[in-house]
């Protein structure tokens, strides 16, 4: 990788917010997403991800403004690689907070503010926005994205334990930096997945995130997120996601009801399960009809695991973070 900034361009040592735009087949639209950025974000950082188009030659050669800074991937790598490229370069020059902005013209960016105050109030680590929360932002969003968003939603609340958040795929988002600092950036993935990924690394943290109401705006701009795609390897990643979170929240760092809920329920599960199948096989191969005692000694444990699985799933929903991360750092 390697790094340009326009002649005349003065580090931003004392930025207070920076912005990441990741470049990746966006010639056309990057110079007015650049363009509309406000006078209130003091850097902004254009990550050419390897771009067949040259969106980072296009804005060196075009963009005058003197907050822009290029940084180039010599091959894609993915949005999330461009992105924790435009994190960690925003963080040397002194951010205090990171804002993602794609560069396909969708995400306004008069709205930074909007993603930038509740972290600079302490209310949030980490602001992200949604585009379901008013019914004209439905209504603007075509069918097919709005079937494949509600599914990746229910996956990376299951994956993240932030049950209070919808968009899983938006990546308009802000960051505080003193997070960035102590997330595992080196594992987490590098394309597509990288926000459902990242809010699973911030809830290991126990980062507070609040989400952020937008409208996106949907023109001739090609989506390179194909939901028939991705939803089968994200599927895969976000129960690996699950697992860990699950083994690290309630068995590593912590045990308490829940946990005990957990291992319960799911023994009681498995139990009345088994017994059950094993038994209707039975029934099935000898004609004869199983007794009240057996039928009982399958439904009854499938019955309270099912309500200790419940009560798991109602504590870990209650447990979303409270107290914003970067004032305990």
């Amino acid at each position: 990788m390697t790094q340009s900034s326009e002649p005349g361009a003065s580090p931003a040592a004392e930025a207070a917010v920076a912005v990441v735009i990741p470049c990746h087949r966006v010639r056309e639209q990057v110079l007015g997403v650049v363009a509309a950025v406000g006078p209130e974000v003091a850097r902004i950082y254009v990550v050419d991800d390897g771009c067949p188009e040259g969106s980072g030659k296009l804005v060196e050669e075009r963009c005058t403004d003197r907050r822009v800074e290029v940084i180039y991937h010599e091959r894609n790598q993915g949005v999330g690689a461009a992105t924790i490229s435009g994190y960690r370069r925003a963080v040397e020059d002194g951010a205090s907070v990171v804002v993602k902005l794609d560069g396909d013209g969708q995400m306004d960016p008069a709205l930074i503010p909007r993603f930038v105050r509740p972290i600079l109030a302490g209310e949030a680590d980490y602001t992200k926005g949604n585009r379901f929360y008013t019914p004209e932002g439905v209504r603007q969003m075509p069918a097919l994205r709005l079937q494949g968003n509600a599914v990746l939603s229910f996956l990376s609340k299951l994956a993240t334990g932030y049950w209070d958040l919808f968009d899983p795929t938006n990546g308009f988002t802000a960051i505080h930096a003193r997070v960035v600092e102590v997330l595992p950036l080196w594992k987490i993935s590098r394309g597509y997945f990288f926000e459902s990924d990242l809010l699973f690394r911030l809830n290991t943290l126990r980062a507070v995130v609040v989400e952020i109401p937008m409208q996106a705006t949907y023109g001739t701009e090609r989506s390179g997120l194909k939901i028939h795609r991705v939803i089968g390897p994200f599927l895969f990643k976000n129960l690996a996601n699950l697992g860990k979170r699950v083994l690290y929240n309630y068995f590593i760092r912590s045990f308490n009801i829940a946990s005990v809920n957990l291992v319960l329920g799911g023994a009681l599960l498995v139990f009345g399960v088994v017994h059950g199948t094993y038994n209707w096989y039975l029934s099935w191969l000898t004609g004869e009809v199983a007794s009240a005692g057996t039928v009982m000694l399958s439904s009854l444990p499938i019955i309270i695991g099912m309500q200790l699985a419940l009560s798991f799933l109602t504590y870990d929903m209650q447990s979303l973070p409270r107290v914003v991360l970067h004032r305990r750092l």
